[in-house]
């Protein structure tokens, strides 16, 4: 089995970092469940999303701690946090800053750039949809250049930087829904569902006897910069390569490797940043999980928050009631995974 990694790397001492974050992630993941209950694939993929340097789109009603998860996220991962909620007045200089006007004593006139809340490491955009297309357009710029521009000039973000939006799936009057080119800017498309039962009964038996958790920090912004670094140095097999290669290549409608109902039922599919994005959170999710090399299974564990806002479904599917779900599920039935894969020829 081939693996592809840095010339230089010892795998000795690759297999302590990782070991190292192992055990780190193991500590944030136990103090992040002191304060949010249930919810483990959310918190879950929220971590992958930042050991890859990404960003997230939440998706779920009102009152399932999205909020609080951003904010105990940042807290825990010693990140400086801040929260905007977007609303259709909302303009781009709300977000990105801007620059005004000053008079010293010596009446000399000067003008001063005044950041705004985009200046963060983990920045909530609370209810993205409801923002102007134009607000939109400005934030996912800055998601995607780390840096804003203000009267011609560039202004770096901190390091790191990363978006973690929501939208409610209730209520869309007076809403602006992302563009499925500016969906593809989020790293994962994560779905949060309502909690259990018996999350739900201890959710209410802790807030109600104020019995949550401290919130205390246990990394710093230096040691998350350096994970995501160790993240794309972990090697990965071609085997795994090729399976999330071989995924993506096939949600594409009318190409040679598109199974039928991908003809039938795909109006397109996930582009590159697919399969970049499975290979990278697969990598992630093994670290996260305490293992030195991704598998198939991270893949497919992975799939559908990061393919479902990359494969849309045309007027046929709606119609069938089929959705992105579905469709991700078949084509993990429809690649198999035991194939050997190997780099196509030119």
């Amino acid at each position: 089995m081939a693996f592809t990694a840095p010339i230089n790397a010892s795998p000795g001492d690759l297999v302590a970092e990782v070991e190292a974050l192992g055990r780190s992630l193991s500590l944030v993941r136990e103090r992040i469940g002191e304060i949010i209950f249930g919810q483990r694939e959310v918190v879950e993929q929220a971590l992958i999303t930042l050991l890859c340097g990404g960003h997230a789109l939440l998706i779920g009603v009102p009152g399932l701690a999205k909020t609080r998860l951003v904010e105990t996220l940042g807290t825990i991962l010693g990140l400086d946090d801040k929260r905007i909620q977007c609303t259709p007045d909302l303009m781009p200089a709300d977000i990105l800053g801007s620059e005004v006007l000053e008079e010293s004593e010596t009446g000399r006139r000067s003008f001063r750039f005044i950041p705004g809340p985009v200046f963060c490491q983990v920045l909530m955009a609370d209810e993205i949809n409801r923002a102007s297309p134009r607000t939109q357009s400005a934030l996912l710029q800055a998601m995607q250049e780390g840096r804003v521009s203000i009267a011609g000039q560039y202004h770096p973000l901190p390091r790191p930087f990363h978006v973690l939006a929501t939208q409610n799936p209730l209520e869309q009057e007076g809403t602006y829904p992302l563009p499925e080119a500016q969906l593809d800017r989020f790293l994962l498309y994560i779905r949060v569902d309502y909690p259990s039962g018996p999350e739900e009964w201890e959710i209410a038996r802790r807030v109600t006897t104020g019995q949550m958790g401290k919130i205390e920090s246990v990394l710093s912004a230096e040691e998350i910069i350096a994970y995501q670094q160790l993240v794309t140095r972990v090697p990965v097999s071609d085997q795994v390569l090729g399976y999330a290669w071989a995924l993506v290549r096939a949600s594409r409608p009318n190409t040679d490797e598109s199974p039928d109902f991908v003809n039938k039922w795909v109006a397109w599919g996930a582009g590159p940043r697919g399969v970049l994005t499975l290979v990278t959170c697969a990598k992630a999710r093994a670290i996260l999980y305490g293992r030195h090399h991704a598998t198939v299974g991270d893949v497919q564990a992975i799939a559908k928050p990061a393919l479902r806002h990359r494969i849309a479904s045309n007027y046929a599917a709606q119609a069938s009631n089929v959705g992105s779900e579905q469709l991700i599920e078949m084509l993990m039935e429809a690649i198999p995974a035991d194939r050997k894969y190997e780099k196509p020829a030119a």
